[in-house]
């Protein structure tokens, strides 16, 4: 049996633990816990509406939404990690009409955006109540994902696969044949490694003599411990970086900020909570019956690349080596499908032949050795 060491247990890490075949391998997963982006986050999965041009990371985020149907059995997610809770976008009337024409083309290759509907006032605020009375886009197909929860749950799935976890700061060396990685105490052998430790990931593959080019990006929610029945709410995508985001329980997040000059700076900050309520202030039809709230901040890191596109795939050539990261503001939606992605390849005799090019660049543009 090989052995298989993850270091990063976020959502790629995580899903590709316990996507694995465990008849074939031996997993451990390497952690440092501290400042994990899935764990802070809480996000919409509709990608569909997104303008970006990058035609790879449009087929990857739109793959990645359909999965989530697949997802949801295989590990049994209940609605407090994730519900099919439909997607409300509030724009100008105008540009509405442009995104549902955007919909009705992009529904033609994936059909699970659902129903798309132009509702008046009344009607969005009859969907998400805390709104005030304005036009807006209705996509039935849009879900909400807890990461926290979501990690969690996978936990536990991965401990009853017998997957071993270790909490602490990896170092890596090649060893032979094999990789040697240290973590506190244990010094452990492994046939495969694969790195998936967010921004983390140029630290840890730094001492190869590789150079990643990937940056941290700090990201804050605000959560809402509200009165409010929110089970049924919709997500909605508001202008600016202010979406709104009702879990069961009256559980309301509110983000998140992109702060490319934090780095790993961890502090939730009162600039963040002005910027964020303040951009939704608009939107509300009563701002105090939110903010007045009992509120918590959440605050991870984020990886980013300079084309803000995520890769993944062998580094080494060999089949030995992977790295997956640069998922950006995108990884709850494309985070879980490169999990299984990985994992597939690796369940396969001859996943070192496995072809990613559909969904991103080749990872060596991001990851190559230094002269």
């Amino acid at each position: 049996m090989k052995k298989i060491t993850i270091i990063g247990g976020g959502i790629i890490g995580m899903t590709l633990a316990v996507y694995l075949d465990h008849t074939q391998y031996e997993v451990t997963v390497i952690d440092q816990l501290t400042g994990q982006a899935t764990s802070a986050s809480a996000g919409i999965i509709s990608p569909w509406l997104s303008k970006r041009r990058n035609k790879k990371w449009y087929q990857l985020a739109q793959d990645g939404a359909a999965f989530f149907e697949k997802l949801v059995k295989d590990f049994a997610l209940d609605q407090t990690i994730y519900a099919p809770s439909g997607t409300l976008i509030l724009r100008p009337e105008e540009e509405l009409l442009t995104l549902a024409e955007l919909a009705s083309t992009r529904k033609e290759t994936a059909p699970e955006i659902g129903d798309i509907k132009l509702l008046n006032g009344m009607q969005t605020k009859q969907a998400l109540p805390l709104l005030r009375a304005r036009p807006s886009l209705s996509i039935s197909g849009g879900g909400r994902l807890d990461g926290r929860a979501y990690l969690l749950r996978l936990r536990a799935l991965a401990e009853q696969k017998n997957v071993r976890f270790i909490a602490g700061v990896a170092r890596i060396q090649k060893h032979t044949d094999s990789w040697q990685v240290r973590v506190n105490q244990h010094n452990l052998l492994s046939d495969i490694l694969c790195i998936t430790a967010g921004p983390g990931i140029a630290g840890l593959l730094a001492p190869l003599g590789y150079h990643v080019d990937v940056r941290p990006q700090k990201g804050q929610l605000l959560s809402f411990s509200t009165p409010f029945k929110t089970d049924d709410w919709p997500v909605a995508m508001l202008a600016g970086e202010g979406d709104l985001i009702p879990f069961a329980n009256g559980n309301i997040l509110l983000g998140a900020t992109h702060e490319n000059d934090a780095q790993w700076d961890l502090t939730p900050t009162a600039a963040a909570k002005e910027q964020l309520t303040a951009g939704i202030r608009d939107f509300l039809d009563d701002p105090s019956a939110l903010f007045t709230t009992p509120l918590s901040f959440r605050v991870g890191t984020r990886a980013y690349t300079p084309d803000f596109a995520p890769f993944f795939g062998d580094v080494s050539g060999q089949g030995t080596l992977y790295a997956a990261s640069g998922l950006g503001s995108s990884g709850l939606t494309t985070g879980p499908y490169i999990g299984y992605l990985l994992a597939c390849s690796f369940n396969h005799a001859a996943h070192e032949k496995d072809d990613f090019s559909q969904y991103s660049k080749p990872v060596n543009e991001y990851v190559h050795l230094i002269p």
